[in-house]
């Protein structure tokens, strides 16, 4: 009988020693031998049954197994023990074989199926040092170790399919790249991107998406019930295909973003300067710009009262001091006002009484004090610690 291939399982069993292996290669499992003389006896409903009673497991009696056989009886023997085991996670062929091997097979002795789980259970025990399961499992373990365009360069070459499903790839995007997808699609073809997220995540998509746009996209939902697996497939690859054809980009934020945090630093005068002179050569850019640059005079629409707390636990009270005494315009006022507001107030009349013995404050310390809070808000919105209001819900508190 002609060599049969070793099938290699995935080892991630639910739980114990056994689990996070992998694809682990079987070693003598994939021993060439034809599969009959099997003597009559009941499948195991358990090693409990056969190797706890003291039994002693016979090399012997699983010389005669192939390695597919083998791996089939071992999987038909955790299945029974309702061992959680993601066969998904194996590659379609070999899903396939093992299937068809498992429909070949009728009865194991309780002999065999000993020496077959103590041959498994000493492979597992010689098991020093396990690898990530093909490339993707490397990519994944090598994601922030190595160049974003290494590897970007390794995923696109090696291909979506190598990566599994490729909805899972799609759901890590964020909501605004899986809008600008939908609405480059067809009505049909985004209405099973959206039925293929998360609740949260299809929401948040709606969001960023043109309300007659949205409408027509909910509407082809009630269009799906009869998609195939097949089709679903399909459009996932074909959609995670685009996503991995984007060539890699320097910056991480927008122009208007990267610049509006220039201009956030600057001095006044100098950001009143180059904005003037970026609505004369283009309205759009300078309106991102705008909407990306933090000043003093913001921290009152854009900051939740419940967090100022924090921002006054990591500021000193001299750098407060000195921006609420230089604050004079009216916008800057209300924020220096919204923060005594929503600080204790025996620290807040403390503020006033060296605010009114103060004095008139030099530009220079006053925008410093200023850029001291801004940066120092925007470093607890990094951290997670505070977050602010977006510009669409000011503009919704505004109206």
């Amino acid at each position: 009988m002609p060599q049969d291939d070793m099938l290699a399982l995935p080892m991630d069993l639910g739980g114990g020693d056994m689990g996070g292996m992998g694809g682990l290669d079987m070693g003598d499992f994939a021993a060439p031998a034809p599969m009959g003389g099997l003597d009559a006896g009941g499948l195991s409903g358990g090693m409990g049954g056969g190797m706890g009673g003291g039994a002693v497991a016979n090399p012997a009696a699983a010389a005669s197994l192939s390695g597919k056989a083998k791996a089939a009886i071992i999987v038909r023997l955790l299945l029974n023990e309702g061992a959680e085991i993601p066969l998904e996670e194996l590659p379609d062929d070999l899903q396939l074989e093992l299937t068809q091997q498992m429909g070949r097979m009728r009865i194991v002795d309780r002999e065999t199926l000993n020496a077959v789980a103590g041959e498994f259970a000493d492979l597992l025990d010689n098991v020093g040092l396990h690898f990530p399961n093909g490339l993707a499992g490397a990519l994944n373990a090598m994601e922030g170790k190595i160049s974003r365009h290494t590897h970007s360069r390794l995923r696109r070459e090696a291909g979506v399919r190598q990566f599994g499903d490729p909805w899972e790839r799609l759901k890590q995007l964020p909501p605004e790249d899986l809008a600008g997808l939908a609405e480059a699609e067809s009505t049909e073809v985004a209405a099973v991107l959206l039925s293929k997220l998360d609740t949260a995540k299809a929401a948040q998509m709606l969001i960023h998406l043109p309300g007659p746009v949205a409408r027509r996209i909910t509407y082809a939902v009630s269009q799906t019930a009869n998609v195939t697996p097949d089709t679903v497939d399909r459009i996932g690859l074909s959609l995670a295909a685009q996503v991995e054809a984007r060539p890699d980009l320097a910056f991480d934020q927008t122009p208007g973003q990267r610049l509006g945090a220039v201009l956030t630093e600057a001095a006044a005068a100098k950001r009143d300067e180059v904005l003037t002179a970026l609505d004369e050569e283009d309205e759009d850019f300078a309106v991102s710009v705008r909407k990306a640059i933090f000043t003093y005079a913001l921290i009152a629409e854009r900051m939740k009262p419940l967090d100022v707390p924090k921002l006054i636990r990591v500021l000193s009270q001299p750098d407060l001091v000195t921006a609420i005494a230089f604050a004079t315009d009216e916008e800057d006022v209300a924020t220096s006002e919204f923060l005594l507001k929503n600080m204790s107030s025996r620290m807040a009349d403390n503020i006033r009484e060296e605010v009114a013995e103060r004095g008139r404050v030099k530009r220079s310390d006053g925008e410093a004090a200023f850029s001291l809070i801004i940066g120092a808000m925007r470093d607890l919105v990094a951290t997670g610690e505070i977050e602010l209001k977006s510009v669409e819900e000011d503009e919704e508190d505004n109206g």
